[in-house]
């Protein structure tokens, strides 16, 4: 055989095995695990960083204020340096709607060493900590909560004995760009953390999504979250590391009722998104970087390759393997697609989308290399050892 059909061959193995034996993390069944009402409900202080978050606010801070919660609950937003009255916007809409009561707080600029919004939410914790409560729901400003969420978050830590319960929040999918580069994000980030392993114990795999973690107070001070985690861009996988390696027990899956409401209509928002913290998920490894492109291009490229280049070089084999592989591809993103509610016909272009993500994984390594390191919200962090506390 030619060197396009061994290659598509290995392309079609890979795909098999991920079928198979990467936790089914293609499926999108993992919803909230099973909870039952609580005879008596535990306190939970919310706590909600945001920087310059005035566009979003109006939509998802009086979702948290309307929570229809059955214990003691209060919401802390801190407001970390904004330029755009975040704060006294979410003043303004707390004394409008009224519902659980609002503290507005400010930290002040990080230390060195604190990374992304971790200073901002060990601020929150802080002020929350005076109402001893037993839970905190961490969650960003963006993200907007069905009245119930809170209850059924609580309910599903408290029954199942989780020490985490996060969701990934459904984001926002209408520009075109959106359909195209968001249900990927979700399938790659499942791929990468399959939400089955998360779950189980004694499983090494552990991450969470940050628009919607509900810790445990207990397991947040045994983990001495967030500053055991300070210097780490990635800070929803850290804080799920710290507690799982701290023997708790944690779980993430699909979100049904809570909603990312931040537009990203531009190729460019959505690389930004992206290439902010890519080359941080790999260490800033070098090695790492050139062993997942290498990855991209065999389990992503090649399939699409070979059904074009069998043909010409007069290959079946290589049209064959490709197009099994291109098909399974394209059969694994299909469950993705209808949690988004898109058009099937988007599935076969996830070589083209894998082929950005390729893009802005190099980008990313780029930026770091030119000194510009990890962004958020206007901050850049350069230190080499920004993710130390990942790994």
């Amino acid at each position: 055989m030619s060197a396009i059909a061994w290659t598509a061959v290995g392309s079609l193995v890979a795909w098999l095995w991920l079928l198979l034996g990467q936790g089914f993390f293609w499926r999108t069944d993992v919803r909230l695990p099973a909870r039952r009402e609580l005879p008596t409900w535990p306190s939970v202080c919310v706590v909600v960083p945001a920087r310059d978050e005035a566009a979003v606010l109006p939509v998802s801070l009086p979702s948290l204020l309307a929570q229809d919660y059955p214990g003691p609950a209060e919401v802390f937003l801190v407001d970390d340096g904004s330029t755009d009255g975040t704060g006294e916007l979410a003043r303004r809409l707390a004394d409008r709607h009224g519902g659980l009561p609002l503290t507005v707080g400010s930290p002040g600029e990080p230390p060195a060493g604190w990374t992304g919004k971790l200073w901002a939410v060990r601020h929150g914790i802080g002020l929350a900590r005076a109402r001893g409560p037993e839970y905190l729901l961490l969650t960003d400003a963006d993200i907007a909560h069905a009245p119930d969420s809170l209850r059924r978050l609580v309910a599903a830590a408290d029954t199942g004995g989780f020490d985490v319960v996060s969701q990934m929040a459904r984001l926002r999918v209408e520009s075109l760009w959106e359909r195209l580069v968001v249900p990927a994000f979700v399938y790659f980030f499942a791929q990468l953390y399959p939400f089955r392993r998360i779950g189980r114990k004694g499983s090494r795999t552990a991450a969470a999504a940050g628009g919607c973690v509900l810790l445990r107070t207990e397991a947040a001070e045994r983990a001495r979250i967030p500053d055991a985690i300070r210097q780490a861009v990635i800070d929803d996988v850290a804080l799920a590391r710290a507690v799982k390696g701290g023997g708790g027990h944690i779980w993430l899956g699909l979100a049904e009722r809570v909603d990312s409401v931040r537009p990203y209509p531009r190729l460019h928002d959505l690389w930004g998104m992206v290439s902010r913290s890519a080359y941080a998920q790999l260490r800033h490894n070098p090695v790492l970087l050139l062993g997942t492109v290498a990855g991209l291009v065999l389990v992503y490229l090649v399939p699409p390759a070979a059904v074009v280049l069998g043909p010409v070089t007069g290959s079946a084999a290589a049209t064959l393997a490709g197009g099994l592989a291109w098909l399974v591809m394209t059969g694994t993103y299909l469950p993705m697609l209808r949690y988004y509610r898109q058009p099937v016909w988007l599935a076969p272009l996830l070589p083209f989308t894998a082929f950005l993500y390729l893009l802005m994984t190099v980008d990313s390594a780029v930026q770091h290399y030119r000194g510009r390191g990890a962004a958020w919200k206007g901050r850049t962090y350069t230190r080499p050892d920004a993710v130390a506390d990942e790994s």
